[in-house]
C-alpha cells in the first residue's frame, strides 16, 4: 500500500512587528527625555552625595571613617535619639487631634464641615518657620502666655512639638478625611440590628476601616518632623536634631563631608517610613462594593455639639497661631512698644536684599508652577500613554516616586555636590534661578505626577485610539482633548506647586545666591540676625501671597469649569 503522504512542515508565522509611526516615536523619545530628566535631576545628585560622604573635608578618600567619627561624637549622635524622639512624640500628638477632627467632619451632623475642612489648611500657606515664631511671642523669655510654661522652655524639644503639630495638622487631616469618608452603611446597620453600641461599632468598624489612613498618616507626619528645618532652627535652642546638624556643618563649618555623612543617614527614616506605607497601602482591600450604601451620619444632638466645639477650638488655635505673627509684624517694638505700624514691612533696614528676596520667591514659585505643571502632565501622559518598552515606563514610573522620599535637606545637599562639581557640563546651572526651580520642582514632584496619573487613568484610551484612526496627530488630541478633560487636575498641580515653592526653605538653603535669595531664606536669616518682627513680616508675606493665589484659583478654576467642564453636567 502506498504510504501517505505527510504534509509539508511549515513554520509557525510569526506576529507582525508593530508598525512605528510618527505618534509612537514622539511618544517614546518624550518618555526617554523624561527618563533622562529624572536620571540627572534626583538618581545622580542622590548618588553624589554618597560618594561624598566618603571624603573627609580635605577631598581625602576615607571611605566609611566618616560615619565612624559620626556615631563617635556625642554631640552629634545625640541628634539621632533627638530626632527620633520629637518625631514619635509630635506624630503621637498630631495623629490623635488629626483624627478627632476628620471624624467630627465625616462621621458627624455637625454644622459648618467646609469652612472647618478650609481652615484647617492654613499652615500649608506658611513657611514652617512661621509657627516657630509665633511660639516665640506666645511662650518665648517676653512672650504673652510665658507664665504658662511654669518655668520650662520653650527653646528645646517642647517648642519644636508644638510647632510640628501646628505645621503637620493639615497633612494628616488630608488623609484621614479621606480613609473616614468611605464607609458602608449596611455595616453599620448590621452591627445596631446585633445589639453593639457606639463604642464596639468604633472598635469594630470605623478603626478598622481607617486603618491604612491612620498608618499613612502616621509614616507621613513622621517623615515631617524628622526632615523639618525651620521649626528647630527658630526655636530650638541647643536641642540638636539631624536637619540642623546638616545646616551647621555645611554652612557654619564647612564640613561637607559629615554633612553628606548626616544626610544619609537623615536619609534612611524617611525612606524606611516611605516604604513601610507602601507595603501597607499594597495591603489595602477595596471597603465599598457595587452593592454598598453610603454612609449617612446620624443625627445626635450632644454629639454634633461636642464635636462642633472641638472643632472650633482647633481652628480657634489654628488661626490665633496665624493672628499672632500677624500682630507681631505690626507691633512697632515688643513688648515695651505695642503701637501698631507698617515700618516692618520695609525690609531693607532688616535684610540687604530688602523687598528682592519676595520679588524672588515670586519668580522662583511662578516659574515652578508654570515650568513644573507642564513637565510633571506631560511626563505622566508620556507613561500611561506611550508604548513605550515596558521596563522604560517602569523605570521612569519609580523615579517619579523617588523625590517623595527624599527630605528637602538631602536633595539641596545632593544639588551642591552634583552640579557644583567642575566636570559637570551642568555647572552653569549653580548659583541661578534655575537650580532653584529644579529643586523645588523635583522636591515635589511624586504628588503632582500622582495626581497627573490619577487624572489620566480616568480617561479611556478609546479617545487615542480614535483620533488615530482619523489621522490626527497624537499632539493636537492631547491639546484638544485630554488637557481639557484633565484641567482640574492640572490646576491643582500648578497651586500646590506655587505655594509649596513660597514656602519651601529646606532644599533651597543651601543653593541661592545673593541676587536669588527668596523670602523664606530671608525669613531665617532675619530671625538669626534677632529681627524677629522682620521675620514676622516676610512670613505674613508669603502667607497674604498664598492666600490670594488660593483665591485666584478657585475663581479661575470655576471660569474654566464652566467652559471646558460642561460635558461633566447633565
Amino acid at each position: 500500500m502506498p504510504k501517505p503522504q505527510s504534509k509539508p512542515k511549515t513554520k509557525p508565522a510569526r506576529s507582525p512587528r508593530p508598525v512605528e509611526t510618527a505618534d509612537s516615536r514622539l511618544l517614546n523619545g518624550g518618555t526617554l527625555i523624561l527618563a533622562l530628566f529624572l536620571t540627572v535631576f534626583v538618581l545622580l545628585p542622590l548618588g553624589a552625595i554618597f560618594l561624598r560622604s566618603l571624603y573627609d573635608r580635605n577631598d581625602t578618600f576615607v571611605g566609611l571613617a566618616n560615619f565612624a567619627t559620626f556615631l563617635g561624637t556625642p554631640a552629634l549622635s545625640a541628634s539621632i535619639g533627638n530626632s527620633l524622639s520629637v518625631a514619635l512624640v509630635s506624630t503621637v500628638i498630631t495623629v490623635i487631634l488629626a483624627f478627632l477632627f476628620a471624624f467630627s467632619i465625616t462621621r458627624t451632623g455637625m454644622a459648618g464641615k467646609g469652612w472647618f475642612k478650609a481652615v484647617a489648611q492654613i499652615p500649608i500657606l506658611a513657611p514652617s518657620l512661621l509657627p516657630a515664631i509665633s511660639l516665640v511671642y506666645l511662650f518665648g523669655n517676653k512672650g504673652m502666655l510665658r507664665d504658662v510654661m511654669m518655668g520650662h522652655s520653650v527653646y528645646g524639644p517642647i517648642g519644636i512639638v508644638l510647632g510640628e503639630v501646628f505645621y503637620c495638622f493639615p497633612h494628616a487631616v488630608m488623609i484621614l478625611v479621606v480613609a473616614l469618608s468611605t464607609a458602608d452603611a449596611r455595616l453599620y446597620e448590621a452591627a445596631e440590628s446585633l445589639g453593639a453600641g457606639p463604642w464596639r461599632r468604633f472598635w469594630t468598624i470605623t478603626l478598622p476601616g481607617a486603618r491604612y489612613g491612620l498608618i499613612s498618616a502616621i509614616f507621613v507626619v513622621f517623615t515631617l518632623v524628622v526632615t523639618d528645618f525651620g521649626i528647630p532652627k527658630v526655636i530650638g535652642g541647643n536641642y540638636n536634631v539631624l536637619a540642623t546638624d546638616v545646616y551647621k556643618q555645611v554652612i557654619g563649618q564647612q564640613n561637607f563631608g559629615m554633612g553628606a555623612v548626616i544626610g544619609m543617614v537623615l536619609l534612611l527614616p524617611a525612606l524606611l517610613a516611605f516604604v513601610a506605607d507602601w507595603l501597607g497601602q499594597r495591603r489595602q482591600m477595596a471597603l465599598l462594593s457595587a452593592r454598598s450604601v453610603p454612609y449617612v451620619p446620624p443625627k445626635s444632638v450632644w454629639g454634633d455639639r461636642l464635636a462642633l466645639g472641638y472643632c472650633l477650638l482647633i481652628a480657634a488655635l489654628l488661626v490665633g497661631m496665624l493672628g499672632v505673627s500677624a500682630y507681631a509684624s505690626l507691633v512697632k517694638f515688643w513688648p515695651y512698644n505695642l503701637s501698631l505700624t507698617l515700618a516692618n514691612y520695609d525690609f531693607e533696614q532688616f535684610d540687604p536684599a530688602g523687598w528682592g528676596s519676595y520679588a524672588n520667591s515670586l519668580r522662583l514659585a511662578a516659574w515652578t508652577a508654570v515650568a513644573g505643571t507642564a513637565v510633571i502632565f506631560t511626563g505622566a501622559y508620556l507613561v500611561e500613554r506611550s508604548a513605550a518598552l515596558p521596563a522604560l515606563k517602569l523605570t521612569v514610573r519609580l523615579l517619579a516616586i523617588v523625590p517623595l522620599a527624599v527630605p528637602g535637606m538631602v536633595l539641596g545637599l545632593a544639588y551642591i555636590f552634583f552640579f557644583n562639581a567642575p566636570w559637570n557640563p551642568l555647572n552653569g546651572l549653580y548659583n541661578t534661578l534655575a537650580i532653584l526651580v529644579l529643586s523645588t520642582l523635583v522636591h515635589f514632584y511624586t504628588v503632582g505626577h500622582l495626581t497627573a496619573a490619577t487624572a489620566l487613568k480616568q480617561l479611556d484610551p478609546e479617545f487615542e485610539s480614535v483620533s488615530a484612526s482619523l489621522k490626527v496627530p497624537v499632539w493636537k488630541t492631547f491639546g484638544r482633548v485630554t488637557v481639557p478633560l484633565c484641567l482640574p487636575a492640572i490646576l491643582d498641580i500648578g497651586i500646590y506647586l506655587f505655594v509649596n515653592a513660597m514656602t519651601t526653605v529646606s532644599a533651597v538653603v543651601f543653593l541661592y545666591s545673593p541676587d536669588t535669595k527668596p523670602a523664606a531664606v530671608a525669613v531665617l536669616h532675619m530671625d538669626d540676625a534677632g529681627e524677629t518682627a522682620g521675620a514676622a513680616a516676610m512670613a505674613m508675606m508669603i502667607v497674604y501671597t498664598s492666600i490670594a493665589v488660593r483665591v485666584l484659583h478657585a475663581g479661575l478654576g470655576a471660569w474654566l469649569g464652566r467652559r471646558s467642564q460642561r460635558w461633566r453636567a447633565r
